[in-house]
């Protein structure tokens, strides 16, 4: 590891001492950002370079590019896939500013012919394992209700899958769903789901580009061991006034975006409600009557630029399901963020983004008897709440030495809260409390990273992240005695810890390297590998974590997860950028991760540290994606083949088991094809392996009882059957108006009414107690189907 940390650090002293040289001195450095012409929103990946050669660079995730060249006049292409290409002429005698817009090709009349220009491609980037999807390719798919939906999309990706349907988060390459790291404009989101799984936190309408990160890590991100989804917000239109809404079977949807002050400051604001919960009002009696099942979010943004070096943003978002039988159980869950960015150009070649955030993710159930019609009876009820919020600061630096060196540095902290649970029990008059210790905890990391391409072929991304976590008082550490593995330990004595004292340290250095050689323009080779640790842990002992499962973070007992992935990929466009395919094969190992002793106790258990079980994952497979781009038919086809192992002393014999969310097979297919300008229709079509389960090989017969067993004593012995499901929808575009656009969207979901398995339950037979049989449940098992309306002007 020193020797590693030492060549790291050599080759970064090399990148810093590439100044310029008498060679070099008469060199200047043109940089500015690109935006969309119709609405000022800065544009992320776009292309820059000089025509016949291999200069160029692309803009941040800000819209700001930089780059260096000899003194002189040069011509610069700016260009992007769905938007008209700039050519203009610079004059170096002196550093430059260069703003650009760029018109929608959807706005051209020859739009067949400029939808082909060169963008940022696969084949160029030095990063692998990256998907990036824009709205408008999540658009074109098929969605649950006729919803656009952002889970949904990444779900088609190679290397993503869920447990099912109707299941909260997502799997990316074998890990768990608390393992990905979801942000929404920076700021963490907990839980990203609505109605148990079924739509997304994030609304389409406010949305702007997502990337999803599998392996390969930038030094910037840290904290999650599988994934990182990297959601941006919509600016907001600085040009014009703009209303988008749609009305669908499910719930309904409208934005509002304009300038505030034209050219230099723009609000988004967007909100949503579902009422399925009305709509079944008339068709629910008696005590069922007052059942809730609704969600609603807002989502808000607004910036101001004060000059050409400096801008500032604010963004929100707030978001609750609610989930009641009737007046005996309710259920409600939220995330709420808030990020205050600022953007700051120091020279050409410098670039900050300076972010600090607040996040909050709260749950709670309820039970009552809902017995005061009857007088006689006294009422009872029980009430449990748990909640986590973290606030962060995070400065980040670009600085771009020259056009093959660009470095990234920063620093990053977190400040957690963990409220484990509060229960509070009611007989009567009568109120007992159980209250779980609250916990706290601080990460932080400084990280740096080098992109050097020093040949046109040959181009690498390295460095490190310095991650330090601190778990702190005031609180009570528990310890406890090393027993049989598999076994509940048992507590041994404890401590108590004032405000803000140490209890636990951790701390690591994790590595991150990448490297592409390109034979050509249109092939190109990828490697990575990555060091990733996770502090924080979500405690679910189901196959899909619920809304109301546990976070809680590393202490004395529980150590951080840590992770190493290796990755190599084959990566091929073609020569006019219409199709692209890619190959990747990966392996990954975790250490450390979470499991637990058979029939643990999760729920308001103080000492629920002496039920975990620390345990080896390990993943690997082999990702297939081919995608088109162009003509009258697009979309992908994905294909995963990959296998997720765990190995826990003490459970299954203490050999490798398969993960519950592990799948051999997935393949997605989505199509879309263009009849003409108005109407167009998508399909989506899903295949996956049945998820493994544990269940019974054996029984036992004991007088008039009929006890299944597991004879093996093996996890996850067997496997669902396979899921696979097609999904349709048709998009008829009205009159296209100077000020109205309007657009049905009509689907079908589960096309042909597959009744997939969430998993199999055995009951006796009820007319012959001696025969058990197995029954399968399925969240799903007919056709839906969704219309909607969506609006512009």
């Amino acid at each position: 590891m020193k020797t590693l940390v030492t060549m790291l650090m050599t080759l970064l002293v090399l990148a810093l001492a590439m100044g310029p040289t008498r060679a070099q001195q008469q060199r200047y450095t043109v940089s500015g950002y690109v935006k969309d012409k119709q609405n000022g929103e800065s544009l992320v990946g776009i292309s820059i370079g000089k025509p016949g050669t291999t200069v160029g660079t692309v803009t941040n995730q800000y819209g700001f590019y930089s780059l260096t060249l000899p003194a002189g006049e040069h011509e610069l292409q700016f260009s992007y896939m769905g938007y008209a290409p700039v050519k203009t002429t610079v004059s170096l005698h002196s550093n430059k500013t260069l703003d650009i817009r760029l018109e929608s090709s959807s706005s051209q009349l020859n739009e067949v012919t400029v939808n082909g220009q060169k963008q940022e491609r696969a084949v160029n980037t030095l990063n692998t394992s990256i998907n990036r999807l824009d709205i408008a390719q999540m658009k074109k798919m098929p969605a649950f209700m006729g919803e656009v939906d952002v889970l949904r999309s990444i779900q088609t990706l190679p290397g993503v899958t869920t447990v099912g349907e109707g299941s909260s988060g997502f799997n990316v390459r074998g890990g768990n769903s608390d393992e990905n790291l979801i942000l929404l404009d920076e700021a963490p989101v907990y839980n990203s789901s609505h109605m148990l799984g079924f739509f997304s936190v994030f609304n389409p309408d406010a949305v702007k580009s997502l990337n999803l990160i599998k392996g390969g890590f930038p030094a910037e991100y840290g904290g999650r061991t599988s994934s990182v989804l990297d959601i941006r917000m919509k600016d907001g239109n600085n040009q014009n006034f703009n209303v988008n809404g749609g009305i669908g079977n499910i719930f309904s949807r409208l934005s509002v975006e304009g300038p505030l002050v034209k050219d230099r400051s723009s609000f988004i604001v967007a909100a949503r409600r579902s009422y399925i919960d009305i709509l079944m009002k008339p068709f629910v009696k008696g005590d069922m009557k007052d059942t809730k099942l609704n969600f609603y979010d807002l989502t808000a943004k607004a910036n101001y630029k004060f000059d050409k070096n400096n801008t500032l943003f604010l963004s929100g978002y707030f978001g609750r399901d609610k989930f009641g039988l009737g007046t005996d159980v309710d259920m409600n869950w939220g995330n709420a963020t808030a990020t205050l960015r600022w953007n700051h150009v120091f020279t050409n070649r410098l670039f900050m983004n300076l972010t600090t955030y607040y996040s909050k993710y709260d749950y709670s159930l309820s039970f009552s008897n809902g017995s005061k019609k009857q007088q006689d009876e006294q009422l009872q009820g029980y009430k449990w709440t748990s909640n986590i919020i973290n606030y962060g600061l995070k400065p980040s630096f670009t600085y771009y030495l020259n056009t093959n060196n660009i470095l990234h540095f920063g620093v990053q902290g977190i400040y957690y809260t963990f409220r484990p649970g509060t229960g509070i029990g009611t007989e009567g008059e009568k109120e007992r409390v159980k209250e779980l210790t609250d916990k706290h905890a601080l990460e932080s990391a400084v990280y740096i990273d080098h992109e050097w391409k020093p040949t046109k072929k040959f181009g690498i991304q390295y460095g490190g992240r310095l991650s330090a976590y601190q778990l702190l008082g005031k609180g009570t550490a528990y310890y406890f005695n090393d027993t049989t593995p598999g076994i509940r330990r048992t507590l041994v004595g404890s401590k108590e810890y004032g405000a803000n004292e140490l209890i636990k340290g951790y701390y690591y250095f994790e590595p991150r390297l990448s490297a592409r050689y390109a034979f050509n323009d249109q092939n190109a080779v990828k490697v990575a590998y990555s060091r990733t640790t996770q502090f924080m842990h979500q405690l679910s002992n189901t196959a899909s974590p619920t809304p109301l499962d546990i976070w809680t973070p590393s202490t004395n007992n529980i150590e951080p997860s840590l992770s190493d992935q290796y990755t190599i990929g084959y990566f091929y466009n073609s020569p006019n950028d219409s199709y692209e395919f890619s190959a990747e094969a990966f392996y990954k190992t975790t250490d450390h991760q979470l499991d637990y002793i058979d029939n643990a106790n999760l729920q308001l258990n103080q000492l629920i540290e002496a039920d975990l079980l620390p345990s080896q994952t390990r993943a690997y497979g082999l990702e297939l994606y081919a995608k088109k781009d162009i003509g009258k038919t697009t979309g992908w086809i994905s294909y995963t083949l990959s296998r997720s192992e765990r190995k826990t002393p003490g459970i299954s014999l203490n050999e490798w088991f398969l993960n519950r969310y592990d799948r051999t097979h997935n393949i997605n297919l989505v199509l879309t094809h263009t009849f003409t300008p108005r109407t167009s229709l998508s399909a989506n079509w899903v295949y996956a392996s049945g998820t493994p389960g544990t269940y019974a090989d054996n029984r036992l017969q004991f007088q008039d009882w009929d006890i299944p067993y597991n004879s093996t004593e093996k996890r996850n012995n067997y496997r669902l059957p396979a899921f696979h499901r097609l999904d349709l929808s048709f998009t008829l575009k009205g009159k296209q108006l100077k000020r109205w656009k309007g657009e049905w969207v009509f689907s079908l979901y589960n096309v042909y009414a597959r009744r997939n398995a969430y998993s199999i339950y055995f009951k006796q037979n009820e007319d012959d107690p001696n025969k058990r049989e197995a029954v399968r449940l399925s969240i799903i098992g007919s056709i839906i189907p969704g219309i909607t309306y969506n609006f512009k002007f």
